[in-house]
């Protein structure tokens, strides 16, 4: 994509944003999915394809289509979408590990009911909940050595930037030993921004960074702000930031705001 898009998505707006490592002639391996459900549920997704495995992109793109199949078995029958996306993971990491080379894949989830949401993923695709303040109201734990470290305070954030080993992914789709980490349900404020992302993003700006960029303003300029400057973190290397060129994905989602749901802003 050379531009994000936002689009009208459940009951919000959805800014969708894709494009594959500066220089990299091969394909780009995330992808990026919205799933409608019904008039009060929907579904968004990323999967990020193992670079260094063979068969990346097609991983992802297998895994994305086997939850979307997920989905849609799910709304005919008028099932459960929390089973859904469960079975999807399910069914991806079946699809995935049937390629028989080693592919793999991240897969992070979050399905939308009404105003709440609940994050589910493998790997270290990972998920951010910011109020308009600036508040975090939800961060998951990257599958891997340095999420891990970073969560227990054995290692700051910011020297995690910069590891050796973040490449490093110990949960994955494509394993026999997949497991799916599942989040709270979570109230979702009118002003709060959702975003989802692989690790092109997180890998590229600070947490801090994102937040302060995803927190206000229009949708639009929230998702190409997180690009442009992703995008200029990879191309021009400086002192003191991060820059890993990589693929780029993510997804950026709010709520529609109605009157009744206007006053002070959210944490």
């Amino acid at each position: 994509m050379d531009a994000g898009v936002v689009t009208p998505f459940g009951n919000g707006s959805a800014g969708v944003f894709s494009t594959r490592c500066p220089g990299k002639e091969s394909d780009n391996e995330d992808v990026a999915a919205l799933i409608p459900f019904d008039a009060h549920r929907a579904v968004l997704a990323i999967a990020d394809g193992m670079g260094g495995m063979p068969g990346g992109a097609l991983a992802a793109s297998l895994a994305v289509q086997a939850l979307h199949e997920s989905i849609e078995t799910a709304r005919a029958s008028d099932g459960s979408l929390r089973d859904a996306i469960l079975n999807g993971f399910e069914a991806a990491n079946q699809s995935v590990t049937s390629i028989g080379t080693g592919a793999a894949t991240t897969l992070t989830v979050v399905g939308i009911q009404d105003d709440t949401l609940r994050p589910y993923h493998a790997g270290d695709s990972l998920i951010l909940l910011v109020g308009q303040r600036g508040k975090i109201k939800l961060q998951t734990v990257s599958h891997s050595p340095i999420g891990y470290a970073v969560e227990s305070g054995l290692l700051d954030q910011r020297d995690a930037m910069h590891h050796e080993d973040r490449h490093i992914v110990s949960n994955m789709v494509g394993s026999t030993e997949m497991r799916i980490e599942i989040g709270p349900i979570l109230n979702m404020s009118p002003r709060d921004t959702l975003v989802i992302a692989s690790d092109g993003l997180f890998d590229n700006l600070h947490t801090n960074e994102i937040v302060d960029i995803a927190r206000k303003g229009p949708l639009q300029r929230v998702v190409d702000t997180l690009a442009s400057t992703s995008r200029r973190r990879m191309l021009e290397p400086k002192e003191g930031q991060p820059s890993k060129p990589d693929d780029l994905t993510f997804l950026a989602w709010r709520r529609n705001v109605t009157p009744a749901a206007t006053g002070s802003p959210s944490p």
